[in-house]
């Protein structure tokens, strides 16, 4: 009648007590803390190391005699030295071990040059590279593809929907060189986008150092349903918290409405936690995670994170540096934009604010996919809506591009027809990669300079940063919303309440979109891209006269001297975030090349001198000229010492940019 289960050594043995007897019994490899899990299917020589994850934090949660969020356990859980480290939010600076590094193709160049530049025979951790971003949309997925290949063998996936499926855990602390390396706290890891130099730290087996960030919660409560997805939660969390209001901090989703969201769903949330600053974003192990697991085929993990559940939750009573709360019942659908991801808008008033702020109502192209919205809910749900067009006659009166995320969720929306839906409704599929989403996108439909309006259901749109034209007003917002605007070809449409029109007069309303969070067979694997790590002792050899990778040179050894005297090249006026410092797009080719990259620096930010772009003042000679061009001009000066006028613009020419022309 009753039964009491007490664990002694919850790595070996359970101890069942039953009335007045005591038996022992052997715990099975599925509790068994101490079964080795590798990491990945690509890496069975890894494994994850929940043990020290939580003697780490059992080690902080004595010292600061408190209970913890979740975000505290798993970073303060991979502290190089959780005795002695000082822990402050947001004020002292942790030193942390990462389990993994995750690169894409167009940041990979720099840091794998920087490792190169180390010395070093192999990496300390697991460490991938994605190739996702130099592929470039024009007409289609295979033929893009093709083109690419030229240059490398990509197709496998974005980078973030890649590293979902098959790197991310519960409880994972990942570093990746990308801004939206946050998705991964989907699936309850601690993911966080750096630059080359952090990544080559922790590759390097260096203790990689982070500011110990503070804690923003963001409590759900209520249920998903109808039109509102998962992208309503973060279009209005950055509504309120606007592009700089996570800066410093993780952004931690809990409360009783975290459940009715899939773990894609909280993905999507967590990915585009980049555009309010935030470090990272991170939701709590549940089942939802439990089941995506299982049907990624990692069981394994999931039953041995179900043992450490404890450490992939937060402490009842846990505080928070700030908390927001949304009842996701309430929660209506939204739009975001144009040229910024944080004004937030309610699809029921977009029309009304368009015509008010007099932007383009025409929806000229709707593009949905990216590493934000790729899942196969995502496509699922979309579809549901192109079948109802489809079913009336209908097909979009904007133009409809599909990005789906990955090799696996492409062949299974074939597999299971939603491509063909998307299709027949007017799509194109475009490849398995970045594409428009980050300006790799030869659009041709309106010329530089035309007032137009795009609608995504990408992470950002700031100005230019789709397909390189400054007048394209872009709005981000969900895949299902995308879509039915992409069928009505206008934003003055609501369709919770308005009607479409069908090829014979009809009008008829959509009907709420749905979709399975999981195909209900397996996932299709698709066409095998996976590329093994060279053998050991390979050498990268690189054409000194290459335009797009250059070998680096060591910095002279300090002299111990202090620089002083120097000059300010450009104080940045508003927004600063990664597009304005070095835009992505045709710029991506020249990311493993530091000179030629160079001549992109800050050329998208605003100069708080004279609210221009890429023109500042050249302290030397009183003249405007871009940031790259003065820079070079600051270099050459302090290289060469003095000299007159003409020979400084003779030497520029020299420079190795055709730029320096100018001056």
């Amino acid at each position: 009648k009753s039964l009491n289960f007490i664990i002694l050594d919850r790595t070996k043995y359970l101890l069942l007590a039953l009335g007045t007897g005591v038996r022992r019994f052997h715990v099975s490899a599925a509790f068994n803390a101490r079964a080795k899990v590798a990491m990945s299917h690509f890496e069975p020589g890894s494994s994850i190391n929940y043990e020290k994850l939580h003697e780490n934090v059992s080690i902080v949660r004595k010292r600061l005699n408190r209970p913890l969020t979740l975000s505290e356990k798993i970073v303060y859980g991979h502290l190089d030295d959780p005795a002695g480290q000082e822990i402050d939010r947001g004020r002292t600076y942790l030193r942390l071990r990462p389990d993994r590094v995750a690169m894409q193709d167009a940041t990979a160049q720099m840091a794998m040059l920087q490792f190169i530049s180390s010395g070093l025979p192999k990496v300390a951790v697991p460490s991938t590279i994605h190739c996702d971003h130099l592929i470039e949309a024009q007409i289609g997925g295979a033929q893009d593809l093709q083109r690419a290949k030229i240059v490398y063998n990509p197709g496998s996936g974005i980078i973030h929907q890649i590293i979902l499926e098959n790197y991310a855990y519960p409880g994972v602390m990942l570093i990746g060189t990308d801004s939206h390396t946050p998705n991964g706290g989907g699936l309850g890891g601690i993911c966080i986008g750096v630059g080359g130099a952090d990544a080559v730290d922790v590759m390097a087996g260096i203790p990689w150092e982070l500011k110990c960030p503070k804690v923003i919660g963001v409590r759900l409560t209520g249920t998903l349903s109808g039109w509102t997805s998962s992208k309503d939660v973060i279009l209005k969390v950055a509504g309120i918290l606007t592009v700089k209001g996570g800066t410093g901090a993780i952004v931690e989703y809990h409360g009783p409405g975290v459940d009715s969201i899939s773990c894609t769903g909280m993905a999507t949330i967590c990915n585009m936690g980049a555009e309010i600053g935030a470090t990272t974003s991170v939701f709590p192990y549940n089942h939802r995670m439990r089941t995506y697991l299982e049907k990624t085929g990692r069981g394994d993990i999931a039953s041995v994170a179900d043992t450490f559940k404890e450490d992939l939750v937060p402490d009842e009573g846990c505080e928070y540096d700030q908390t927001i709360e949304i009842n996701l019942s309430e929660l209506k659908p939204h739009i975001n934009g144009p040229f910024t991801p944080d004004l937030a808008h309610p699809v029921s008033e977009i029309g009304a604010v368009a015509k008010k702020s007099g932007w383009p109502l025409e929806v000229k192209v709707g593009l949905i996919g990216s590493c934000t919205n790729s899942s196969y809910e995502d496509m699922g749900r979309a579809a549901s809506l192109a079948k109802q067009a489809l079913d009336k006659g209908l097909k979009c009166k904007s133009q409809f591009t599909v990005t789906p995320g990955s090799e696996q969720i492409r062949a299974t929306i074939e597999r299971d027809g939603y491509a063909k839906i998307l299709t027949d409704v007017g799509g194109t599929v475009l490849a398995n990669a970045c594409g428009p989403c980050i300006g790799q996108w030869d659009r041709r439909d309106v010329k530089k300079g035309e007032k137009n309006t795009i609608v995504t259901s990408f992470n950002r749109n700031f100005t230019a940063r789709n397909d390189a034209n400054p007048a394209t007003h872009a709005f981000v917002t969900s895949p299902e919303i995308v879509t039915a605007l992409a069928l009505a070809g206008t934003l003055n449409f609501n369709p919770e309440t308005d009607y479409l029109t069908a090829p014979n007069g009809e009008k008829f309303k959509l009907n709420p979109p749905t979709g399975d969070e999981l195909p209900s067979r397996d996932f299709d694997p698709g066409q095998d891209t996976y590329q093994h790590p060279p053998a050991e002792g390979s050498s990268v050899d690189v054409n000194p006269s290459s335009t797009r990778l250059q070998l680096l040179e060591p910095f002279d050894k300090w002299d111990g001297k202090d620089l002083v005297d120097m000059r300010i090249l450009i104080k940045v006026k508003g927004k600063c975030t990664t597009d304005h410092i070095s835009a992505a797009g045709p710029w991506l080719k020249f990311r493993g090349h530091l000179d030629n990259i160079s001549n992109n620096l800050l050329i998208g930010a605003v100069n708080v001198e004279n609210n221009a772009v890429n023109k500042v003042k050249n302290q030397l000679t009183g003249e405007f000229g871009g940031v790259p061009d003065v820079a070079r001009f600051y270099k050459v000066r302090l290289n060469v010492g003095g000299f007159d006028a003409l020979d400084l613009k003779n030497k520029l020419l020299l420079c190795e940019s055709k730029k320096c022309t100018q001056l």
